[in-house]
């Protein structure tokens, strides 16, 4: 509870009457004896213990009396004092190391046991009640120096106004702590209520049932644990940067085990790749249509971040939708967490029904970007004809049943704005040349000239698959110099050993500044990059394939000479020495 109020009703009426006693002049044991009793007809012998308590809250400061030094001397601490003390200490930051080493005990914790989520709810609970504690304590210290009376000052510092999020104070975390028995009712109470008063939380928290996660005695110790875990730090002054990242660092961790499940995860260098090669600039809006946590537009905000300082992140338009709404839920949390509020994620399946509309069609957006599910089946003409403003975004035609790749496709073409529209897009290679209507989409839009570029990734980046994506450039309104042209890039062999996992690749720095240079020069770079003309595309029957158009040269081995030379005498000798054994033992044989 904030402050003056983890301190107890009666004590906190003991440490009353002593201040409009003494405030902060000296006193002794007898004096507060008389108080007390005169005031609050307390018992004289309880006050030694009264004084103790005051002591350990720190509320009282305790010396020897000078004019007898086997007498103690008590003076108050004002509630200011308390809390410059308390916001001293709250202004310590908590670094990376010590916020992953509580993840990592976490994580942990519930290995594959139980969901992962509920990790990143604790973490997202523990945050906002902590930086509500924080606001409170902020707001009734100033209402305290505009000479409010303690319970105005209280009830001042409450005011939603002063706060992210409306949080009654029963569920706040340190008051849900305390009952050990009671945590996860307490906890899907505090969801449901907290829920209820934050309607942009709703999804994010209307989802986690934390009494049927503690249905069973080990579940239930996991939870305790995990609740203690968090508690032993304050997550007030916690850089967004760093909290986020530790947010990631949950999403990653889990990524192998969820993959098999279904739920994709999108290597953050590949993102990076993506954001850098679209760049976007203050005031751009941008959307992903398949949002997931969200990592594509907070690698956006965080790219024009560093180049614009937090002011020029601020004046991006951010919008996201997404089908499944626990996966929602983390996404929207994981805005918050990274101090993101410039966001609108929406709930709902983009290929039937789009969420965001201008005039009864698509809302236009200078920038779309995603990483989509890779060859969804179901969505074929007769299900895409069923959903919202299909005549505006499948043009093109209408993909085959077994793999909705296009369809994302058209579908991003179509959310971008006419003039200064970019579409980026992770997708399966195979998009790129198999034929029947998704060859018929591709020629269609290849023949508008919208395909700017094409980079085939290395194999092992994506969690789910060790498969090679590809990203595909698309652009409403190419420059004059790449017109009638596409950029291929392949980029197959631009990767290193993953540092946590034998089985994954990686795009380190080095990597993606090449594939940025060639993207951004636009120029023949023999076995990497190659600018081929429409015409010739056609030729080749519309197929994208990159390696049709770059294929990586093979590096020709260094042979060092003279170690050759020197290894091949040294072998020569050997042989020598060893035809000299054997004649020996032939010799010895015929004289026997």
């Amino acid at each position: 509870m904030p402050a003056i109020d983890r301190v107890p009703k009666w004590l906190e009426r003991k440490y009353s009457s002593l201040w409009t006693e003494f405030q902060t002049r000296p006193f002794r044991r007898e004096d507060a004896v008389r108080v007390l009793e005169e005031k609050n007809k307390d018992n004289r012998d309880d006050v030694p213990v009264f004084l103790s308590e005051l002591r350990k809250a720190g509320l009282l400061n305790i010396a020897s009396d000078p004019e007898d030094l086997r007498r103690s001397i008590y003076t108050l601490k004002s509630l200011q004092e308390v809390f410059r003390e308390i916001l001293g200490t709250e202004k310590k930051s908590l670094g990376r190391s010590e916020i992953e080493s509580i993840l990592k005990k976490a994580a942990d914790l519930i290995r594959t046991r139980v969901d992962y989520k509920f990790i990143l709810v604790l973490l997202f609970l523990k945050r906002i009640s902590d930086k509500w504690e924080l606001d409170y304590n902020k707001e009734y210290r100033k209402a305290l120096g505009d000479g409010l009376t303690e319970k105005q000052a209280k009830e001042e510092a409450k005011q939603s106004a002063y706060h992210d999020f409306d949080i009654p104070e029963e569920f706040l975390w340190e008051n849900i702590r305390k009952d050990l028995g009671g945590l996860p009712e307490k906890f899907s109470r505090a969801l449901k209520v907290i829920a209820e008063r934050n309607p942009d939380l709703k999804d994010a928290l209307d989802n986690m049932d934390f009494i049927q996660f503690a249905s069973n005695r080990e579940n239930f110790e996991i939870l305790r644990q995990l609740v203690e875990l968090f508690s032993e730090k304050k997550l007030y002054h916690v850089s967004p940067d760093i909290l986020g990242d530790a947010y990631e660092w949950i999403l990653r961790y889990f990524a192998p085990q969820k993959a098999k499940e279904g739920e994709v995860y999108t290597a953050r260098e590949v993102i990076t790749l993506l954001v850098e090669i679209l760049d976007p600039k203050p005031g751009d809006s941008i959307y992903d249509p398949a949002a997931g946590s969200n990592g594509m537009l907070i690698m956006s905000y965080k790219h024009v971040e560093e180049t614009f300082k937090k002011g020029g992140a601020e004046k991006l338009f951010l919008f996201a939708q997404e089908a499944n709404q626990k996966t929602l839920a983390l996404g929207r949390m994981n805005l918050y967490i990274h101090d993101i509020k410039n966001a609108h994620a929406a709930s709902g399946d983009t290929l039937l029904y789009p969420k965001f509309k201008e005039k009864n069609a698509v809302k236009k957006f200078n920038m779309v970007l995603a990483n989509p599910p890779w060859n969804q089946d179901g969505y074929d003409e007769d299900v895409l004809k069923k959903g919202d403003l299909w005549q505006e975004r499948f043009g093109y035609g209408f993909s085959p049943r077994q793999s909705a790749d296009w369809a994302w496709i058209q579908h991003m073409l179509a959310s971008a704005d006419e003039k200064s529209g970019k579409v980026g897009i992770v997708i399966d290679n195979g998009c790129l040349f198999r034929g029947g209507k998704e060859k018929n989409i591709r020629s269609r839009i290849l023949d508008e000239d919208l395909v700017e570029s094409v980079i085939l990734l290395p194999e092992k980046l994506f969690y789910n698959t060790g498969a090679p994506g590809a990203i595909i450039i698309l652009k409403k309104n190419k420059p004059k110099e790449r017109k009638s042209r596409i950029l291929f890039i392949n980029a197959s062999g631009e990767y290193v050993q993953h540092p946590e996992s034998r089985k994954l690749n990686k795009l380190d720095r080095k990597n993606i500044n090449r594939i940025i240079d060639a993207y951004k020069n636009f120029e023949h770079i023999e076995g990497f990059a190659h600018p081929v003309g429409i015409d010739k595309i056609r030729e080749n029957d519309y197929n994208l394939n990159v390696t049709l158009y770059v294929f990586p040269q093979e590096k020709a081995e260094e042979i060092d000479i003279e170690k050759e030379w020197g290894e091949l005498q040294k072998l020569e000798a050997e042989i020598k020495q060893t035809e000299k054994k054997i004649a020996g033992f032939l010799n010895e044989i015929n004289h026997e």
